[in-house]
């Protein structure tokens, strides 16, 4: 079984920790790495990545010198003041290096309920191709 255990604050904390730990975590250039799926189908590939949180106008897919950049910025807004919050959202970022094989101007995207599908479809030339064979 699991428990949770609540952490007893009596304990004595000079203030330059707590305020050197805070900066850190909320540090706005802290990321986090989305879960990423990646598998092939016979015209290429296909990489599914988790970013709730993340609406089109906060998502940023793009392509240059044949590095793949998935940058989602998280709509933090809510509907209500809080009087408590244990977390804050963070940002996502993840990059892959594509080759060759992948034909990087066909590169499509779809945003879905938190999730971003992109389909990396191969290039002509590493498409397997069938040869004729003529009799005579």
């Amino acid at each position: 079984m699991v428990a949770e255990k609540t952490i007893d604050t009596k304990v004595p904390v000079r203030k330059e920790e707590t305020a050197l730990a805070r900066s850190e975590t909320r540090e706005p250039t802290r990321y986090i790495v989305p879960a990423v799926d990646i598998y092939e189908t016979a015209d290429g590939l296909t990489l599914v990545a988790d970013v709730p949180g993340v609406g089109k106008e906060g998502l940023d897919v793009k392509v240059e010198d044949s590095i793949l950049t998935i940058r989602g910025r998280v709509d933090a807004k809510t509907h209500a003041d809080s009087t408590f919050q244990e977390f804050e959202m963070a940002d996502y970022f993840r990059q892959f290096e594509l080759s060759e094989v992948v034909d990087q101007a066909k590169i499509s995207a779809q945003l879905r309920y938190g999730v971003l599908t992109l389909t990396l479809p191969k290039a002509e030339k590493a498409k397997p191709k069938k040869i004729d064979v003529r009799i005579g």
